[in-house]
């Protein structure tokens, strides 16, 4: 397995797939392996992914400093990682929580990101937030499904605080297109209860400070693709549009079917939207 050494001498695990230019890759969830990422639904044929695993997480080992889990210390990890592959700018490619860490990165270094793709991002290091009636109305389209009542029971608890296994598990179905073998098989990955210090660490202490965020991506001269699925009640196409003047250049690309895991409920098409995107 690959590694490297980042700022304060953590080594750190990334893994590789593919070949072409690198595409750098940040899971989400947080506090989630990135084996879950897999193949982005077929992105490693056309270009090397390169899928790190956060510290405390996946094939990582703890840090010697708790406090180093936080997301704006995970800046500086990423940037190790960029010069680790001796890249001056690099595209990179951040999903869900890991696009809070993605776009404190561009904030941070504008000038060394190429290409920002953040797919179903939460994006409150830029102080967007989906209202509430956006995620009833998102959550209604799916009440007809014979496992939403248990879902979304377990849902309502994440939303107060619950951040045990049971009721992430119990909550999956509301987070796909649909709740088919490919999902229920894709729900599981990368999950394991020695990354409850990293999820539990992203947030310790930190405080976002959206408007000098939003102030530092004034210079960002990239792209930036804003990936909605369709169906997702966490990350709706109407909040993502809401974002489009945060950044200076700003796409947003609605998943047909999609919901938290597009490259899951449609691999075909979301590579080739992301591969648009990259050029």
């Amino acid at each position: 397995m690959p590694t490297f050494v980042s700022y304060d001498g953590t080594e750190l695990d990334y893994h590789v797939l593919g070949t072409g230019r690198p595409l750098l890759c940040v899971p989400g969830g947080p506090g989630r392996a990135a084996a879950y990422l897999g193949n982005l639904g077929g992105l490693d044929t056309s270009r090397q992914l390169v899928l790190l695993d956060p510290r405390g997480v996946g094939d990582s080992p703890d840090p010697a400093d708790p406090t180093t889990f936080r997301v704006d210390r995970l800046v500086a990890d990423l940037d190790a990682l960029r010069a680790h592959l001796g890249l001056d700018r690099m595209d990179l490619l951040a999903h869900s929580a890991g696009a809070i860490l993605g776009t404190l990165y561009a904030a941070a270094h504008p000038d060394r990101v190429a290409n920002l793709a953040l797919i179903t991002p939460n994006l409150a290091a830029i102080d967007v937030h989906g209202t509430d009636d956006e995620l009833a109305a998102a959550l209604r389209n799916r009440a007809g499904e014979p496992w939403y009542a248990s879902a979304r029971a377990a849902l309502d608890k994440i939303l107060g605080g619950d951040l045990t296994l049971a009721t992430f598990h119990e909550s999956r179905p509301l987070f796909y297109g649909r709740w088919d073998d490919a999902a229920r098989a894709h729900a599981g990955v990368g999950i394991a209860e020695r990354h409850v210090a990293a999820r539990e660490g992203y947030f310790a202490g930190v405080t976002l400070d959206a408007p000098a965020t939003k102030a530092a991506l004034t210079e960002l001269t990239a792209p930036v693709l804003l990936y909605a699925g369709e169906l997702d009640a966490m990350v709706t196409p109407a909040t993502l549009r809401t974002a489009i003047p945060r950044f200076p250049d700003a796409t947003v690309v609605v998943g047909a079917g999609a919901g938290h895991f597009p490259w899951v409920d449609d691999p075909t098409g979301f590579a080739a939207a992301v591969n648009a995107f990259l050029g």
